[in-house]
């Protein structure tokens, strides 16, 4: 029995000196985490001003008739580009071709008349020097010459009226410009009363935009405009394919107290045709350049309840929270007005897994999730 003690005593003590096993959780510290960086960028940026605005046709005509007659023929084809001038549609001339030529053929009459009255009266004249005519038929002749004259004002006028209605009978086009749909077929009755016409001319190059800016901007425009011409972008409903190159024309001469907006005019030329009337555009036009700006791409700004942060990288690889101010963001690019300097570096896609401190490694786009969709904030 004193040895089977002695014995256990023994294990109990060996047991006592052993140290404890390491622990696995603390053995190993945390892999890196995956992200995209790049330095920051100075470079020369143009400050921008964007509005929604709505493309306008310089000039929009209804073609319709100026006189009564049925379409004889519609000399266009539907979308086509025509010259100011060009034949758009005839309607039946016969009608006024015959009061052209009954106006023409009474100025004929009363020419021949007011020449026969000339010569009676070229006559008379000596004759009643010499007593052979009698004073009241020289005066007589007199006021009928004065009468035929007239006769012939109102003939030409009546000619003028009658030529115009003919040439009314043929529809050309005031301006250069795109035809729309035809409104009406050849064989129907046109008057100057139908509302919609024979179609719709619209011209399309140059072509204006009308957007709207905050009132806050009124100033840095016109500032601008006191030093040349403003350039104009036209850019698509989504701010990402630019559509032409233009001129800021006018800032408007009053502005809306109840949007606080004013609306700004710009004109393009369109030559690829790819603003449309009535179309929505984002109109961006250039106030000033800002020289040796600092800029980073947008998607490296963060956000927290404090304001705009980016996480920089230091010379351990390991990340800090930097907040930042934020001057301008435009087309993917932000100016940055404080909290960075030229060369530094900062993560910008994988801050999803990242706080102060959390020790990055290099990767490539296709490396790490892209987290500004909707499931940002859901990955692992």
């Amino acid at each position: 029995m004193a040895l089977v003690l002695c014995v256990a005593g023994g294990v109990a003590a060996l047991y006592r000196a052993s140290p404890p096993p390491p622990s696995t959780a603390s053995a190993a510290a945390p892999a890196p985490v995956p992200a995209v960086t790049v330095q920051v960028r100075k470079q020369d940026v143009p400050i921008t001003l964007t509005g929604v605005g709505t493309v306008n046709a310089l000039n929009v005509a209804t073609i319709r008739s100026q006189v009564t007659g049925y379409l004889q023929s519609a000399d266009y084809k539907e979308g086509q580009f025509v010259k100011r001038g060009d034949v758009l549609a005839r309607i039946d001339p016969r009608i006024y071709q015959a009061r052209l030529e009954e106006a023409q053929a009474q100025l004929a009459k009363d020419q021949a008349l007011l020449a026969n009255q000339k010569t009676n009266l070229a006559r008379n004249e000596p004759l009643l020097q010499k007593g052979f005519a009698t004073d009241q038929q020289v005066v007589s002749e007199r006021a009928q010459i004065a009468q035929s004259e007239s006769a012939l004002k109102g003939d030409q006028a009546a000619i003028d009226y009658a030529q115009t209605e003919l040439d009314f009978a043929t529809l050309r086009a005031p301006f250069d410009g795109v035809t729309g749909i035809r409104r009406i077929d050849i064989g129907n009755i046109v008057n100057p009363t139908d509302p919609g016409g024979i179609v719709v001319l619209t011209q399309v190059q140059p072509i204006s935009v009308l957007f709207t800016l905050p009132t806050r901007d009124i100033a840095a425009v016109q500032a601008a405009l006191t030093h040349g011409p403003i350039a104009a972008i036209a850019y698509d409903q989504s701010g990402d394919r630019k559509l032409d190159t233009g001129t800021l024309l006018l800032i408007n001469n009053q502005a809306d107290p109840k949007s606080g907006t004013v609306q700004l005019k710009a004109i393009f030329p369109n030559a690829e045709r790819q603003l449309w009337a009535g179309s929505f555009v984002n109109a961006e036009v250039t106030t000033s350049v800002e020289k040796e700006a600092l800029t980073v791409p947008t998607n490296a700004l963060q956000i927290s309840d404090k304001g705009q942060f980016v996480y920089v990288v230091g010379a351990d690889d390991t990340v800090a929270v930097r907040p930042v101010k934020v001057q301008q963001r435009t087309r993917g690019v932000a100016l940055v007005a404080e909290g960075l300097k030229d060369g530094e570096t900062v993560v910008v896609r994988g801050q999803y897994r990242l706080k102060p401190g959390t020790r990055i490694t290099p990767a490539t786009p296709d490396q790490v999730p892209d987290t500004s969709t909707a499931s940002a904030g859901m990955l692992p």
